[in-house]
């Protein structure tokens, strides 16, 4: 049973419970709850929450109706019925209810997180910049392996000169070749094309979202090293293309080669604009691409920064569908590309998957966690004891994670202090405690102590803040006990009704000796219905039935015809049917064995057979019917009996108070 199971199960408890008994059989009482069951309260926000999800908020008017009221009311107190029974059988200390319900909390508290709204201010910038393109150069300066403090501080001073220098009239291309480390520098000139936002490492991406056309960037710090950027243009985001192409390669070493190249490519393009020439044809004779010659050149969707540029440019520049290119160069070879199709950006809900797990794969990923523990010891108190951390730090760091614990109590470090959050002081036993814990990581850089004392004060944290929105947060509360009271039901109607209800055969028969009466036939006809859904095929038909009654050989010799000839000239049934209430055999003839009758525009030919009279059902006949009954049955006693096991008491001003707070 998944999450969205319990909510609608408790949501729509009106069709699963509705269960009539009057208000006023139930006595009353002064206290300040809404009602007590079996001596239990229980608030009136409760009931507020559960009925207000399940008004529509497409109402003509709003709020509630008393008499909705009033029936709302009746099955929430069946539903709060069976959780208190659910709660007595202890079925909230099983092992399956807390996995489940564990289940259930480490996905319902997620929206009400600090990281889930960080991460939803990522995911909407990110498809903000996405609606724009950015063509941008750079100039990289990496760093030497090893690179000390003046190291970095020489690589920026030339980083900054050549900002300069751009400055002052220099070409920020021809600068590239110069000085850029960025290998692919030597070809493209540091132009790296059209790009949009999640396409970059992140501070080069801000970076260039913050400049406009022609702006030059400060030296930017990367993974990579110091990145000098200039903007030459921004557009608005043309969205995907798709697109098919001829491809002929050459070896960029041989001249000759690449010339003869081009000669192909160019009579290629001059056959393509012939008339009556294939694509297809066209692509199959000559593309040297063999991934996608031999389905006409297709390609995926793509869109901008996913091609290399000068193929991007090329089918971005195509604007009819069909219209072919002139031939491109591009580092593979020469191209003529046919445009298929074109689309806008997909809308955000469509992307916000794709986004968040891309901005969950990149450097962003580490800046929300670094941003949530900030907030987090900010608003919970956290206060570190550095002296004692960075003698730690020093003491420990070199320590394997399996010598950890008996380094630190060789040197009686245990109850050295870590922080203190909320009035608790931590120690390094308790560190020491949840490295034990856990499982040895994948690799990390850094010290020992170090590593595993941020990730212990962010575990701690997260707890602290968890534990606060269950004690705080109101709105989750609800959802938790919703939740939790939804998966108890389920519990207990599955074990003492749903259940129950399909093994109990003793029961099931029982119950059907006692509610005979329910399960009667009435008067029932054979009959063989042929509606003819092809007007021209109607005399086959007829002559093959006219003059017949109902005749299984009849019927198969006629079905394995028209299956074989004439699939789409009728539809046929057969069997034994009650006509009374059938749509089509209430209007016909019973006396007559052959009829032609007229329904709802169509025309059916139907023969019949035995006619049985009215009278009681095998249970073998009716077992689906008498298990959903015997349910149903299940269900009522047990509401009966918890009615009498626990006694209701209602608030009468409380009750007046929910009504009207469900109605402003």
């Amino acid at each position: 049973m998944n999450h969205r199971t319990v909510s609608a199960f408790v949501v729509t408890l009106q069709i699963a419970f509705l269960l009539h008994f009057p208000l006023s059989a139930f006595a009353q009482t002064n206290g300040d709850a809404l009602l007590t069951v079996g001596g239990k309260p229980v608030d009136k926000d409760e009931l507020v929450y559960l009925i207000s999800k399940g008004i529509s908020t497409d109402a003509k008017t709003p709020g509630i109706s008393r008499e909705e009221f009033e029936e709302n009311l009746e099955l929430f107190i069946n539903y709060k019925l069976k959780v208190r029974e659910a709660e007595a059988m202890g079925l909230e200390k099983t092992e399956e209810f807390a996995r489940e319900f564990a289940s259930f909390k480490e996905t319902l508290i997620y929206p009400y997180l600090i990281k889930n709204s960080l991460e939803e201010g990522e995911l909407r910038k990110a498809y903000s910049r996405m609606q724009e393109v950015v063509r941008a150069s750079h100039i990289l300066f990496q760093f030497p392996p090893n690179a000390s403090t003046e190291d970095s501080l020489i690589v920026l001073k030339m980083a900054l000169k050549v900002k300069g220098e751009i400055e002052n009239g220099g070409d920020i291309n021809e600068l590239a070749v110069q000085y850029s480390d960025d290998p692919s520098a030597k070809v493209n000139k540091g132009d790296l094309g059209y790009f949009t936002g999640l396409q970059m490492v992140q501070p080069f991406e801000d970076a260039a979202y913050t400049l406009q056309a022609g702006q030059v960037s400060d030296p930017v710090l990367t993974s990579f090293g110091y990145h000098i950027i200039k903007v030459q243009d921004r557009q608005p985001n043309p969205g995907q293309v798709r697109v098919s192409h001829i491809l002929v390669r050459f070896d960029a070493k041989n001249p000759t080669a690449e010339e003869n190249a081009r000669r192909k490519i160019a009579d290629i393009y001059t056959e393509i604009q012939k008339e009556n020439t294939v694509w297809e044809d066209i692509v199959k004779t000559y593309s040297e691409d063999p991934a996608t010659n031999q389905r006409g050149g297709l390609l995926p969707w793509f869109g901008v920064g996913s091609m290399i540029p000068e193929f991007e440019m090329g089918a971005f520049s195509l604007s009819e569908i069909g219209e072919v290119s002139p031939p491109l160069k591009t580092q593979y070879g020469y191209h003529i590309l046919r445009l298929e199709e074109k689309k806008p950006i997909d809308s955000f809900e469509e992307m916000e998957e794709n986004i968040r797990s891309r901005i969950l794969r990149d450097s962003r990923s580490g800046m929300i966690q670094s941003q949530v523990v900030a907030i987090q010891k900010a608003r919970y108190g956290y206060k570190e004891d550095e002296a004692s951390v960075g003698r730690l730090a020093q003491a420990l760091n070199s320590s394997s994670k399996e010598n950890f614990a008996a380094a630190a109590s060789s040197q009686s470090l245990d109850k050295a202090p870590l922080f203190t959050l909320q009035g608790r002081t931590y120690l390094l036993s308790d560190l020491i405690a949840y490295m034990d814990g856990e499982e040895i990581s994948a690799k990390f850089t850094g010290g020992t102590f170090d590593v595993w004392f941020d990730r212990f004060s962010a575990e701690i944290l997260a707890q602290t803040e968890e534990k606060d929105i269950e004690s705080n947060n109101k709105e989750y509360q609800m959802l938790l006990k919703e939740y939790r009271d939804g998966i108890l039901l389920f519990s207990l109607m599955n074990q003492e009704v749903w259940e129950k209800g399909i093994t109990d055969s003793l029961g099931q028969a029982e119950f059907f000796r006692k509610n005979l009466d329910n399960y009667q036939w009435q008067n029932r006809i054979e009959a063989f219905l042929v509606k003819v859904l092809d007007p021209t095929q109607a005399e086959n038909a007829r002559k093959k039935l006219q003059g017949n009654g109902y005749d299984q050989s009849l019927i198969q010799s006629f079905e394995a015809d028209y299956q074989t000839n004439a699939t789409l000239a009728y539809h046929t049934e057969s069997g034994v049917y009650e006509y009374a209430e059938h749509p089509v055999l209430s209007k016909i003839d019973p006396q007559l064995s052959y009829q032609e009758i007229e329904v709802d525009g169509s025309l059916y030919l139907v023969l019949t057979g035995q006619k049985i009279p009215a009278g009681p059902r095998k249970f073998e006949e009716s077992r689906g019917l008498v298990i959903r009954d015997y349910q149903e049955y299940l269900d009522q006693s047990l509401t009966d009996s918890l009615k009498s096991k626990y006694p209701i008491q209602i608030n009468p001003q409380v009750k007046e108070e929910a009504f009207l707070a469900l109605n402003q």
